[in-house]
């Protein structure tokens, strides 16, 4: 499904039916197959044909963070040399952390090795009407350029996408600090509502800015969740509810999860942790909500361990993105239907363990 108005999308050049691929995805969002389920796998080339960029030494974790151009470049130096399997389709998506929608109201962030925080910047609610989104903002300034960058740098290469946006009660618990809330939640519920509601309408906002921008420049719709479609889609989610009760969860949180998936084209929730599944049902009750991403935790795998969860999924008639390696592959197949799968296989080792893997999976009915 094409966007109307949109240019025609930007071709992958290294990969001969990326068309198909696509196809593919856009019908996983209906629980539908064209021959058969969806299938990403990647394995690195046997003879890498490009060289990487030269290594660069930066002042702060900072100033490496926000090197656009050289991210670019590394990321068209790994997709030229990886193999892309089955549905697989090279994507780069700005990233400034998990808690970059929280510093578009004025947050400030801190900067590591491998993940990014904010620091909380509302201490007092009779602040909250402070704490404002505005176009002129550093942060939101830095992730359109960002975009920019690599959409320059990657045409042809692999498709740009959108940032790991956290709004809704992630956001409020970065302005406010997770443990605050928490009080919050008893305490001052209706400010909490107040604020969510607001955030909701920014993010609605941010989501067409950005979007727009990228189907402009001939892009599908991707992000880190790893779909990559012609569907205007999103991943809604919520971390902070596993601390809350599904009565809370229902009375604070839910309105805004589905406000988010009536404005999308698709939408695929993504549920963290063990804590959160008491809200499953609720999320399977949004009409609107397409499909779940279960993520059970380091230590609680494997996937074989959560086929009720996945049976629930399909039950209720949304898809299920899950990933497995090919030591559960045939299990899967066993125990789950085909229709409304979006499966990612690791462990991959080249081009003929990938053919061989999707040969398997093609005859699962």
């Amino acid at each position: 499904m094409q966007a109307s108005g949109s240019p025609a999308l930007m071709p992958i050049e290294h990969i001969d039916d990326w068309e198909k691929r696509l196809d593919r995805q856009d019908a996983f969002w209906e629980r539908a197959i064209i021959d058969r389920p969806v299938v990403n796998m990647t394995a690195p080339k046997t003879n890498p044909e490009y060289p990487p960029p030269p290594a660069k030494e930066y002042a702060s974790q900072r100033e490496r963070w926000f090197d656009a151009e050289y991210i670019a470049e590394c990321a068209v130096h790994s997709v030229r040399n990886t193999e892309y399997l089955g549905d697989a389709l090279p994507n780069l998506n700005p990233n400034l952390g998990p808690d970059v929608f929280a510093a578009f109201f004025g947050a400030a962030m801190e900067f590591g090795e491998r993940t990014s925080w904010s620091i909380p910047i509302l201490h007092d609610w009779a602040d909250a009407g402070e704490i404002r989104f505005s176009e002129d903002n550093a942060y939101w300034k830095a992730l359109l350029k960002m975009t920019d960058t690599f959409l320059e740098i990657g045409r042809g290469h692999y498709y740009t996408g959108l940032t790991d946006f956290h709004p809704g009660g992630d956001a409020v618990a970065a302005f406010r600090d997770p443990l605050e809330l928490n009080i919050d939640m008893i305490e001052n519920v209706d400010a909490v509502k107040d604020l969510l509601a607001r955030v909701t309408d920014v993010f609605l906002h941010v989501y067409d800015t950005c979007v727009e921008r990228l189907l402009a420049a001939g892009q599908a719709v991707t992000c880190w969740a790893g779909i990559v479609s012609r569907r205007r889609w999103h991943v809604p989610s919520n971390d902070f509810s596993c601390m809350v009760s599904n009565a809370m969860f229902r009375d604070v949180f839910l309105d805004s999860i589905e406000r988010e998936c009536r404005h999308l084209e698709a939408s695929i929730y993504h549920l963290d942790g063990p804590n959160s599944l008491q809200h499953l049902d609720s999320l399977l009750e949004i009409p609107e909500l397409d499909a779940i991403q279960w993520v059970w935790g380091a230590g609680k795998g494997p996937v074989t361990r959560w086929l009720d969860v996945y049976k629930r999924c399909q039950a209720a008639g949304k898809g299920i993105q899950l990933k497995t390696g090919v030591e559960d592959l045939d299990t899967i197949m066993s125990e789950l239907k085909p229709e409304g799968v979006w499966l990612r296989i690791h462990g991959v080792e080249n081009r003929e363990h990938g053919e061989a893997l999707l040969k398997r999976v093609s005859a699962w009915t």
